[in-house]
């Protein structure tokens, strides 16, 4: 390791560094909700988009068939988000309530299970005694110690509220993009087909991209990761509006 290296290493690991990180951790980014809500906004809209220019549609039924479904299926992705963030808030709290009884009616019991928590990550003798006498003094501590290290339950989770806007923002902004071309009525549907298409590949590639920073993931293969799915949904949009109009003879 280079001393340039090892001097970054040493700065990220100082005292106040080090507190700031955790603060920052023990916080929740929405950027996760956004970034799956600009996923799903901009394949469902331009799968619509597609399907309908295939089916051989005028523009503005592509627009008001777009726009339907960008604010009904955004709405209810964001209200299927609202519900899960909601729902595994309940489950923590139920948990808690349920650890708080234990801790009432059979404390040497729960006392008993930090112990051997502790021990199997190889604390022992007074060393070992000492932490859980620390840890059940602190009700609170106490409780949140058994959350998070017997029933893995993450205690900070995201707001319910925050998740579903997050994600109903994102799916509004980037999934407006294959219909933004639309508007444009100098334009034949070819042009304006093919702009949005170039467009949407664009925020594909973008999203993706960013989704890769999120999950720590490479950026590059993320984002034609992303493209591809999205070029696929659409294409076969695409081609399911072309056979309807054939077989229909529309």
């Amino acid at each position: 390791m280079s001393k340039a290296s090892t001097r970054e290493l040493e700065h990220e690991h100082r005292p106040e560094v080090i507190r700031a990180r955790l603060a920052e951790l023990r916080g929740h980014s929405y950027l996760g909700d956004a970034v799956l809500g600009s996923i799903d906004g901009c394949v469902t809209t331009f799968a619509v988009v597609a399907g309908s220019v295939g089916a051989g549609f005028p523009d503005i039924v592509v627009i008001v068939l777009g726009v339907a479904n960008l604010i009904a299926d955004g709405f209810s992705m964001a209200v299927g988000n609202y519900q899960g963030t909601k729902s595994q808030r309940e489950i923590v709290e139920e948990a808690r309530r349920e650890e708080e009884q234990h801790i009432e009616h059979i404390p040497e019991g729960e006392r008993e299970e930090i112990r051997q928590i502790f021990a199997a990550k190889g604390f022992a003798g007074e060393t070992l005694e000492r932490v859980v006498k620390v840890i059940t003094q602190d009700r609170q501590l106490w409780v949140d110690t058994m959350l998070t290290e017997e029933l893995g339950l993450q205690i900070d989770g995201p707001k319910p509220l925050r998740a579903a806007l997050a994600t109903f923002a994102a799916f509004l902004l980037v999934g407006a993009i294959p219909l933004i071309p639309f508007f444009i009525f100098a334009l034949n549907q070819g042009q304006t087909f093919a702009l949005s298409a170039a467009m949407t590949a664009l925020a594909f590639f973008g999203v993706g991209a960013v989704k890769g920073l999120v999950i720590g993931r490479s950026v590059l293969r993320a984002g034609i990761e992303t493209l591809l799915v999205g070029g696929a949904a659409a294409t076969l949009a695409f081609v399911v509006g072309w056979w309807l109009r054939r077989a229909f003879g529309a």
